[in-house]
């Protein structure tokens, strides 16, 4: 007979879940609402006196080229970020998968670049990628490729990809391994007695048991690359050269704490809101139907 647990006392349900309630009411609803309002307002660089304008700063906002371009490279550096980093991530979990000497060892390093913040992240690339000071630049420049993300913003958005993936493979190569771990190895070896070769068994077997995975990894990693890579940007790039690395977090920033404009700011992270959860619920309404749980 199955057991069920039962509270003798009403309240202590709610009072389990009152903690994350309040966490999420304090810390995401309040200052989303709050984002909401003040996109009405046109208010001065010290937020001291504030005038109610209604839509006039979303209009003033679709009225700017760089909120569109803007918009262009997120659109490129999204995607790149989540392709390459979803893909690599699952190269290195499909190899760290099998009977390795030292794979604990392997694994473990693998693992270790998602406890470096994306700050210090970006840092560490802009030191072996600067044009004059880099350890890498240095061997680039001597190939004869003149290498400068300070003033290419082909080689800046390179760059930052290249910084924003490694950051997050970690993370994917985490939750890929577990899933691969969680495959029965009876399946694969059946597949394989029956004949099927190693590419065969992962895109017909390993692949779609691994679809749950995945597409819990696709949506955090269009969250991260709308959101979380903010602080590698700013350190890499600081949304430059002239502004051709500035996606729509960074113009949030640059526009709202560095241009004082903080009612178009507002609008911008309203916008920016409301394309995350456009994505988000697109990708549950048509990707998931391809889960195989």
């Amino acid at each position: 007979m199955e057991k069920r647990a039962l509270f003798s006392n009403k309240l202590l349900p709610y009072l389990l879940i009152f903690p994350q309630l309040a966490i999420t009411l304090i810390f995401f609803y309040w200052p989303a609402s709050q984002a909401v309002w003040q996109s009405f307002l046109l208010e001065d660089a010290f937020g001291l006196s504030s005038e109610f304008v209604g839509f006039e700063n979303y209009r003033l906002l679709f009225q700017q080229p760089e909120y569109y371009r803007a918009m262009v490279t997120t659109a490129v550096f999204s995607s790149a970020v989540a392709i390459l980093s979803l893909s690599c991530a699952l190269l290195l979990a499909s190899q760290a998968d099998k009977n390795l000497k030292a794979g604990h060892a392997i694994k473990t390093l693998l693992i270790w670049p998602y406890a470096v913040a994306p700050a210090i992240a970006g840092v560490l690339w802009i030191f072996m990628f600067h044009p004059t000071l880099g350890t890498l630049a240095r061997p680039i420049k001597g190939a004869g490729v003149d290498w400068n993300p300070m003033l290419n913003a082909n080689h800046a958005m390179l760059l930052l990809i290249l910084s924003a993936t490694w950051k997050q493979i970690s993370y994917n190569f985490l939750f890929f391994l577990a899933g691969l771990q969680a495959i029965p190895k009876s399946v694969i070896e059946a597949a394989a007695i029956d004949g099927s070769g190693p590419i065969r068994r992962f895109w017909t077997i390993i692949f779609p048991l691994l679809s749950p995975t995945t597409f819990f990894l696709i949506v955090v990693n269009i969250v991260y690359v709308f959101f979380d890579t903010f602080g590698i940007i700013d350190a890499v790039t600081g949304g430059g050269p002239a502004g051709r690395t500035t996606t729509l977090v960074y113009k949030v920033y640059a526009d709202g704490r560095l241009g004082g404009d903080l009612g178009g700011s507002a609008a911008q992270s309203v916008i920016l809101m409301i394309i995350v959860i456009a994505l988000t619920a697109v990708q549950f309404r048509f990707v998931e139907r391809k889960v195989q749980y």
